[in-house]
């Protein structure tokens, strides 16, 4: 909690004989000083209980008032500080009273930038309101950033303001062709443009800080290139219900898969569904309604009855609605699924969200507005990356114009 408590600085004078007043500000066992600008003579300031008294000089008055505007002063700045970081630092906050600029705030250095981010991320995460592996890839960020500086530079760190234009096109560099992951040598693209977006992401939150003058990763201009996204057919999902599976596993995965597929959920909210998240619409429909662990978005999907179906089937068998499984056993299992219903497609567990969005939802008439809405989407245009037009839809809409031709 912030305390502020005046003192005097009875060993120093003016030529008037006063006493400079101080300030000392507290929070989480740390404390600075500081100067009001105020002065008074120490005999009236033990007479007057630290001006706590009722004061009968108006000078004395005036002064008091001028304490209490300061101490709301220093009280307003931590709360504007602590919206952006609980730990707020007492020197930022004395440097944001002193009215210093931008420019004269405290060196951080880059690494520095992106521990203060993950730190706060971290809270988010502790409190539901993101995703545990959205954490993991802000820390693997942090990591290549550390290997990028040591590789290059010899350095284990470097003050954020020397991050510049050669900086950003040489970390672009090390991420494609020289960084190593699990045996692989460099990233692709899309996976350079997010890690960078990542430094940018951080570089932002410290802005706001005010540890932070200017972004330095504005300067990179890579774009990520949109990919088809693989989804399966009405008749390949019909396959793969229909397929008596040769090991209780892969019906286990095959039902967890088709979940997916029918409510459009990502692994992390599809395992994380619970009795609580299915809820009675007014007439008497039932939907799962839950937050988005990426994004902390409500995305709400009906109970259509295959998932109905599966829900049954589990129910009481485990805590969730489903069987859990991580993600590295689903995606090899969903290899052995694919192979066993001869179907020529890499399926992971992000297909079934594909399928969903395209397959499920788009192509039977449903609007995009609302697909986004399922998912969870903060905007069209990132549903438009998952929906793709099937072709019997522009048959469909192609027929009715060939037909008024005709």
């Amino acid at each position: 909690m912030l305390k502020v408590i005046f003192y005097i600085k009875s060993q120093k004078m003016n030529k008037a004989g006063e006493s400079p007043i101080m300030a000392k500000i507290s929070y989480k066992l740390k404390n600075v000083a500081m100067s009001t600008g105020k002065f008074i003579s120490a005999e009236r300031w033990e007479f007057t209980n630290r001006l706590r008294n009722v004061l009968k000089l108006e000078r004395e008055k005036v002064l008091k008032q001028s304490l209490d505007n300061f101490q709301f002063a220093i009280e307003k700045k931590f709360n504007e500080l602590y919206k952006f970081d609980p730990e707020v630092s007492l020197l930022l906050l004395k440097k944001e009273l002193a009215g210093k600029s931008r420019t004269e705030t405290a060196s951080v250095t880059i690494l520095q930038v992106m521990e203060k981010h993950n730190s706060y991320f971290k809270r988010k995460v502790n409190a539901g309101e993101r995703a545990a592996a959205s954490l993991q890839k802000y820390e693997r960020a942090k990591d290549l950033l550390q290997n990028f500086m040591r590789k290059h530079y010899n350095l284990s760190d470097i003050d954020a303001t020397q991050v510049n234009s050669a900086f950003v096109h040489n970390l672009e560099d090390f991420l494609r062709y020289e960084s190593s992951f699990k045996g692989r040598t460099g990233i692709k693209n899309n996976s350079v443009v997010k890690y960078i977006k990542i430094y940018k992401t951080a570089c932002n939150y410290c802005i706001k800080l005010d540890l932070l003058a200017k972004n330095p990763f504005n300067v990179f201009q890579g774009r990520l290139k949109v990919t088809d996204a693989v989804f399966l057919t009405q008749a390949e999902l019909n396959l793969i219900e229909g397929k008596t599976m040769p090991a209780e596993r892969l019906g286990r995965v095959r039902d967890i898969f088709l979940f997916s597929c029918y409510t459009g959920y990502a692994p992390v909210d599809a395992c994380g569904l619970t009795e609580e998240n299915i809820f009675t619409g007014n007439n008497g429909e039932l939907w799962l309604i839950t937050n988005r662990a990426k994004t902390a978005i409500q995305a709400n999907v009906p109970v259509l009855p295959p998932v109905a179906n599966i829900i049954q089937k589990y129910r009481g068998k485990q805590p969730g609605l489903i069987p859990k499984i991580s993600n590295q056993k689903m995606n090899a299992y969903l290899k052995e699924l694919a192979d066993i219903c001869c179907i020529d497609k890499h399926l992971t567990w992000y297909v079934a969200r594909h399928t969903f969005a395209t397959t499920v939802t788009l192509g039977n008439g449903v609007r995009i507005e609302n697909v986004s809405a399922m998912m969870g989407h903060t905007n069209i245009k990132q549903t438009q990356h998952y929906a793709k037009v099937l072709d019997e839809n522009v048959m469909d809409d192609m027929q009715k114009l060939m037909d008024k031709y005709k």
